[in-house]
């Protein structure tokens, strides 16, 4: 169905119908955890109805066709053959799986830049010290002028050593899409492997993984896609296929199958799961792509040109809004906040800042407030989906107006 404002051609603010979000809190953090919509989730109810129906059909039978069904849906999305694709629960799973897979060898480098999401670049560390590699840390600019600066900044720190380079898609701090495509191509030519950390990407830009052409790429379906958390995608280029494995090695490490390779066969089974999120892609899809009357190319652009109204209206609180220039900002945007105390109290691993707590507990506006390393401020990063609109903004700004004085000293 088509939930539409005739007036601002865009869809409805949380409409209960299609969201479950509580309707008393303004959320503007769809980047971290976005919400699955109803529809989505009741259609991932009747997978798990019927696997429990009759558990054997289900997961020894009908599993792998479903499976690939949905493998193929998902590869015309994001530009690529169902063959080249594999689900994994996260895209910090498909980053690990990559790198635990990796042929290292001692004296490698791998490169990474400053705007690397922490979880993947923990994750490079341990796996490459494991093998005697080094990890060297790629500066790109910020705030950014150009896609070319970080191009510029990738050429510039390539080396003979260097045997891979993992980069964001869409950052996750600063919501900057960076310029893969011209990354892939610099790094191809001096003979090295990429790995795309599209954690953002599906559903926010438009991708064709055919075009960019990766040596590795993975990327979320609960994020910007709205499917149940659990969903995720790995792509690997056939050259690569033969040497990545599944974290968790099952019965495929010993198929004698011919009717597809064994990089499907592991992937496709690692043991007792709930399949139901990977299940759900399609539907959610498709269920997405209605909402706007221009399909998912609209909703694109409705929730981009969102988040840079979102940014106009914070630069009347902030000055420093406008980081980066229009055609690297994708749903995502960050400003810049003074500097604060850090983390909240608290027993999750996951970063809370107080101003982030203030902000909930005050006025319940769910909106990250992340630490840059090189300012003595922080980063507030604004989303927009379908179910925010410009009031949203509106209330944040008035809302940080409110206690500015505090801001620094809460």
């Amino acid at each position: 169905m088509q939930i539409i404002d005739q007036d601002l051609q865009t869809p409805l603010p949380a409409d209960p119908r299609f969201w479950l979000l509580d309707p008393s809190l303004t959320f503007l953090n769809h980047g971290s955890f976005g919400s699955c919509p109803r529809p989505v989730m009741e259609y991932q109810a009747e997978i798990r109805q019927r696997l429990e129906r009759d558990p054997i059909q289900f997961l020894v039978r009908d599993l792998e066709p479903m499976l690939d069904e949905a493998r193929e849906t998902l590869a015309k999305f994001v530009g690529t053959s169902l063959d080249d694709l594999v689900f994994v629960p996260n895209a910090t799973t498909g980053v690990n799986t990559v790198l635990n897979s990796f042929p290292w060898e001692p004296g490698d480098e791998a490169l990474v830049t400053s705007h690397e999401y922490n979880a993947c670049s923990n994750a490079l560390r341990y796996h490459a010290e494991r093998h005697g590699a080094t990890v060297e840390v790629i500066d790109i600019p910020f705030p950014t002028q150009s896609a070319t600066q970080v191009v510029d900044a990738v050429r510039s720190r390539l080396g003979k050593r260097t045997k891979l380079v993992l980069v964001d898609h869409v950052t996750s701090q600063t919501g900057l899409i960076f310029p893969v495509k011209e990354i892939v191509n610099l790094c191809r030519e001096r003979g090295i492997a990429t790995l795309i950390d599209g954690a953002h990407a599906p559903g926010m830009v438009d991708l064709d993984l055919k075009h960019i052409n990766p040596t590795f790429y993975t990327g979320n379906c609960h994020k910007w896609i709205c499917a149940p958390k659990g969903a995720a995608f790995l792509y690997v280029e056939k050259n690569a296929q033969s040497y990545t494995r599944p974290l968790t090695i099952s019965h495929g490490a010993s198929t004698t199958r011919r009717d597809r390779s064994r990089f499907q066969v592991e992937f496709g089974w690692t043991g007792t799961g709930d399949p139901s999120a990977s299940l759900s892609i399609p539907f959610a899809l498709s269920s997405l792509g209605a909402l706007h009357p221009e399909g998912w190319t609209g909703l694109r652009k409705r929730n981009k040109s969102l988040v840079l109204r979102a940014r106009k209206i914070l630069s009347e609180v902030f000055p420093q809004s406008f980081l980066a220039p229009v055609d690297m900002i994708g749903s995502l945007a960050s400003v810049v906040i003074p500097a604060g105390k850090e983390k909240a109290p608290g027993s999750s691993p996951l970063y809370l800042d107080n101003f982030q707590e203030q902000l909930r507990k005050q006025y319940r506006i769910e909106v990250p407030v992340v630490p840059w390393p090189k300012w003595p401020s922080r980063l507030l990063r604004v989303s927009a989906q379908a179910y925010n609109t410009e009031k949203d903004y509106h209330y944040l700004a008035d809302s940080l107006k409110k206690i500015q004085t505090e801001i620094g000293h809460d």
